[in-house]
């Protein structure tokens, strides 16, 4: 039992001592890679004073730190490296989105704009409205009800607003900033996003009810084909082609226009209205690419659609103002739909509050 006991406080006597001794030694080669990049950061800090080059290579990398806030990327300071369509150099992706937003889209976009607004208006003087051939009898056929009107009047005026403010929002930093200075123009961005905002949700109520209201009219029919073979011709000489209620021309802006680029707008407006879902930053940046295109060439076909319907065609804004239109114009515009309205086959015999009877169907 005594030798035991020897043994045993031997036993002891010697880890105690070679404890130490060990504790100074492992963790010795774990921790060199640690000790030498704190060495050369101090090294560094030394020679190169605010040289924190292998922190930010760090934080580019994009890959997620700790933080103390949940939710996806609030761990990520800086985007990883990426590259829009016609960059040379990558640089982060939300450098690159911002020299992509404010450099091919404002620039060619913008200059679209443009020259989309001076041919029109060369076109108008050169050529001058699209006017009718006999003269109005008086006799009005009801063209578009309440709901329709009231479809497209809300849908329509909210549009502008968002067509005027984004266009503050786009291309104000480029043409008004100079203009107006930093504190007008920060007062006049600050409410055109706010109006931005606030208005979209009522051009997606509208754009819906304008959607059911008016496809039932807007599907393929007779005449389609041959009006666009005629549609150049029709503007310049005035040879009107025959077509239903909406000419293939009105069918095309219904479709590219109301619901393909509408929609478009619609949805990437709402994810970015609403960021609380936890969108990556990546995504908010490509809806705000989409958003940019799309509104680019809205507003191009929107030019071209006022144009029409307003001082281009004789007669046409009364359709949509009063909800009625003479036969003649109707006639000559829309020939398919007013033989069926003459036969009875289309309902257009409620007088609207304030205008003359309508014609009445005879067959």
């Amino acid at each position: 039992m005594r030798t035991i006991s020897r043994l045993t406080a031997g036993t002891a006597l010697a880890l105690a001592l070679a404890l130490p001794a060990a504790a100074q030694q492992a963790p010795a080669e774990p921790a060199a890679p640690q000790q030498a990049a704190a060495k050369a950061q101090q090294e560094r800090a030394r020679e190169q004073p605010g040289n924190n080059a292998p922190v930010w290579r760090e934080v580019r990398s994009g890959q997620p730190n700790y933080t103390s806030i949940p939710g996806r990327e609030t761990g990520v300071l800086i985007q990883p490296q990426a590259r829009f369509p016609g960059q040379e150099a990558m640089s982060t992706a939300g450098e690159a989105w911002r020299n992509f937003r404010n450099g091919p889209v404002t620039f060619y976009g913008g200059w679209l704009l443009v020259l989309v607004a001076a041919a029109i208006a060369a076109f108008y003087f050169a050529r001058g409205p699209l006017m009718l051939h006999d003269k109005p009898t008086g006799r009005l056929i009801q063209r578009f009800s309440v709901l329709e009107r009231w479809a497209h009047w809300t849908t329509a005026i909210a549009f502008v607003i968002m067509v005027v403010t984004g266009l503050i929002i786009l291309f104000g930093k480029h043409l008004l900033l100079p203009v107006l200075g930093y504190t007008l123009f920060s007062w006049l961005t600050a409410l055109s996003k706010n109006l931005h905002n606030f208005v979209a949700p009522l051009f997606i109520v509208g754009l819906v009810v304008m959607i059911l209201v008016y496809i039932k009219d807007n599907l393929p029919g007779k005449g389609d084909l041959a009006w666009f073979g005629g549609a150049l011709a029709m503007f310049w000489s005035g040879k009107h082609v025959p077509s239903g209620r909406f000419n293939a021309g009105e069918k095309a802006y219904f479709w590219v226009g109301v619901v393909a680029l509408c929609i478009a707008l619609s949805v990437t407006g709402v994810i970015m209205l609403f960021p609380n879902f936890e969108q990556l930053r990546t995504t908010m940046q490509q809806m705000n690419v989409i958003h940019s295109l799309s509104a680019i060439v809205m507003m191009v076909l929107a030019m071209g659609h006022i144009y029409v319907g307003t001082i281009g065609v004789e007669g046409a804004y009364r359709n949509m103002r009063d909800g009625v239109t003479d036969e003649t114009w109707a006639k000559e515009h829309h020939r398919y739909w007013y033989d069926e309205v003459k036969a009875g086959g289309v309902d257009a015999t409620a007088p609207p509050p304030g205008a003359q009877a309508p014609v009445q169907a005879q067959h």
